[in-house]
């Protein structure tokens, strides 16, 4: 089975960032108040709390779980690497929205608005339903304050990430090298975007670790012990 997880490595990446980001409003924002909380990373002024860390751990691994069922032990978890993992990835959000303020990178009233009104899980019968949306987030326990502020946040980070990748130079079908003995097209295609998909993680890891640089990370990987 983890020769077949290798295999299918990228996929894996996308969907565990697409995970990561759908439940970035239990870890995103400042922390000015910290009385009593233990602070787990502090990317420039944002801070992860280890409440924070674990809900989303808790997220990811039951992701994983619905996968892979019962095959999805102590054993491989630790193979996965999935605790520090989960933490790479909620410090490299930080990384990103610490770069997004910089440039100057905002989301409008409008944009947002528009964003959660097309939400498929906010509609009633094709169209957004104010009452399904606030009921939803009740049942989240969560305020339309703090899912309107996380939602910016994630588009703001999707905003990040395509502008990496349209500065990334997209080379020729014919530079990607797709096996010639293959006659599907519709493989072909497959293969070729899983390709793309690879170049484009790769530029936006690039970018991201050369925005580290300059900026104070601090991580106490004691509080995950």
């Amino acid at each position: 089975m983890l020769k077949g997880m290798r295999k299918n490595a990228r996929y894996f990446y996308v969907l565990f960032f697409i995970v990561i980001l759908s439940f970035i409003f239990w870890g995103v924002g400042t922390v000015d108040k910290t009385g009593g909380v233990e602070i787990l990373a502090e990317v420039g002024k944002y801070k992860i709390t280890t409440e924070e860390y674990w809900k989303t751990y808790d997220r990811i691994y039951r992701f994983y779980r619905e996968i892979y069922k019962d095959q999805f032990n102590e054993e491989l978890e630790k193979k996965m690497n999935l605790k520090d993992n989960v933490l790479n990835s909620m410090v490299n959000e930080r990384v990103l929205l610490t770069a997004a303020q910089k440039a100057g990178i905002k989301i409008g009233d409008e944009e947002l608005q528009d964003a959660i009104t097309h939400e498929q899980a906010f509609m009633k019968n094709g169209v957004f339903d104010k009452d399904v949306y606030v009921n939803r987030l009740r049942l989240n326990r969560i305020t339309p304050e703090e899912f309107e502020r996380s939602q910016r946040q994630e588009l703001i980070l999707s905003k990040m990430r395509r502008l990496v990748e349209l500065s990334v130079d997209i080379p020729d079908s014919a530079d990607l090298q797709l096996p010639r003995e293959s006659s599907n097209e519709q493989a072909l295609k497959m293969i070729s975007q899983a390709k793309l998909n690879d170049i484009r993680e790769k530029a936006l890891n690039s970018y991201i670790e050369g925005l580290k640089k300059d900026i104070k990370i601090k991580v106490n990987k004691k509080l995950l012990s």
